[in-house]
């Protein structure tokens, strides 16, 4: 199975996770990863260069997908809109299509980028806050999706479901240095996103794709 990996911090968990899931399952060999940017493994799922991947959720709507995505309600921190001319993230496709929804101007930031630059002092509006005013609702930005493999698939989202992972020391303090922020920082960032979809968030993602 080949599986699409973005390299951001709010998917940390889930790389552990599978990682260790890999280990202890007869399938550890069956998996290999091709990583990219969001808007590239979008691309990859669409071709079926990649089997499995969290995609963007505004090209998950005629996949199948599993309850698994990257969520939050109210504030990210990680997808920020700044003052100035209209400019899309090139490695986004949701948050940019979400400032169009809400009718925001201005230049679109995601990613370790975005949250380095919230971190460091710099102003944004946050675009998730910015839905969550709107509808009263968290925002889904990715989704789980898979063309083949869909047991396998489903199984493993379930599993980490019912997982409660404890990503290492060296690990957190090995991905903030490669970031420039501390720890202690990046697991603060990653209690801000949580990854089960249920009735809220299947009616956000819902509300979010027929706009």
């Amino acid at each position: 199975m080949l599986f699409g990996s973005i390299s951001y911090l709010n998917l940390l968990p889930f790389q552990v996770f599978l990682k260790r899931y890999i280990s202890d399952t007869a399938s550890k060999m069956s998996f290999r990863y091709k990583r990219a940017v969001p808007s590239q493994i979008n691309k990859a799922l669409k071709r079926r260069e990649i089997n499995a991947a969290f995609i963007s959720s505004i090209e998950s709507k005629k996949c199948k997908c599993t309850d698994l995505g990257i969520i939050a309600d109210q504030k990210v921190y990680s997808v920020l809109l700044l003052e100035g001319e209209n400019e899309s993230d090139p490695a986004s496709a949701t948050s940019n299509r979400l400032a169009k929804i809400l009718n925001l101007q201005g230049k679109v930031l995601i990613g370790d980028a975005a949250l380095k630059y919230y971190l460091n002092g710099g102003e944004g509006l946050d675009l998730a806050e910015a839905w969550h005013e709107k509808t009263g609702l968290p925002f889904v930005f990715a989704r789980l999706c898979y063309n083949q493999h869909g047991r396998a698939i489903e199984k493993l989202a379930k599993r980490f479901v019912k997982t409660k992972v404890k990503i290492p020391q060296y690990i957190l303090k090995r991905e903030a240095k490669k970031r420039d922020i501390t720890a202690k920082q990046l697991t603060w960032y990653l209690e801000q996103i949580y990854y089960t979809m249920k009735y809220k968030e299947k009616r956000s993602l819902n509300k979010f794709l027929n706009a």
